[in-house]
């Protein structure tokens, strides 16, 4: 893929992840927002097109197998693949980082009253999330695999044919949200930096919040730029038949 100031961000992380980290170090979003030029998002943040080129095209020489496998998964076992990678990762995750917040507030929330609003943030993500998941689990993804029935030939109706942009707008306007949410925790907590007097507690919190925000990325990655676009364009096919 040529990298140019007209690529999408988007384009640019599904042909290889390993770009993300440029973008993710230039406060570049490439999840919610990747659908813009590299062009876009480099003057929205006040940098240089081709300064960004620069970083992301050695990273580009480099092969990432596991972009490759992602965009070829037939669509049913990139739904499969999200709920057991992403959506487990948040049942798990979730619990631990409530708990350890919630120790963070009772033991440094005098000196550290930000806290407060950090669990106040994340309280408010896991809820927003679980039900997210849900629709996608019980409605959206259904759906995404009885296309995919529909065009092996093994289904010959499938409910709701030709209305799948409604339920992905809303997945993608949930997506947004948490996003914001996302931003500000990362700017309340200074990048997730610990402070002087934290604790061992703190650095493991602080280190699991930053590894959830980031695989937060990929699961909005995943969908919003490659199983959400490879549904409707299926769906219209079909449609169109």
């Amino acid at each position: 893929m040529e990298i140019t100031s007209n690529s999408l961000v988007s384009d640019i992380v599904r042909e290889n992840f390993k770009t993300a980290q440029i973008f993710e170090e230039n406060n570049i979003d490439f999840c919610c927002g990747g659908n813009i030029t590299l062009q876009e998002a480099s003057e929205r943040n006040n940098l240089k097109a081709q300064e960004i080129i620069a970083l992301i095209a050695p990273v580009m020489e480099t092969q990432d197998r596991d972009s490759k496998f992602i965009e070829n998964l037939p669509l049913d076992q990139l739904c499969n693949y999200i709920e057991e990678t992403h959506h487990a990762y948040i049942n798990e995750n979730t619990p631990f980082i409530q708990q350890k917040l919630e120790k963070l507030c009772n033991v440094h929330g005098d000196n550290h009253p930000e806290l407060f609003e950090v669990k106040e943030l994340f309280d408010g993500a896991v809820g927003n999330l679980t039900a997210h998941m849900q629709k996608e689990e019980m409605i959206l993804f259904p759906h995404i695999r009885n296309l995919v029935k529909a065009k092996n030939g093994q289904l010959d109706e499938v409910p709701g044919m030709g209305n799948i942009l409604g339920p992905i707008s809303v997945m993608k306007e949930e997506h947004e949200i948490e996003g914001e949410r996302f931003r500000k925790l990362v700017q309340i907590t200074d990048r997730y930096t610990i402070p002087a007097d934290g604790c061992n507690t703190y650095q493991i919190t602080y280190k699991t919040l930053e590894d959830f925000d980031k695989d937060l990325h990929r699961h909005i990655h995943l969908e919003n730029n490659i199983l959400f676009p490879k549904a409707v364009e299926l769906e219209n096919e079909l449609v169109n038949q």
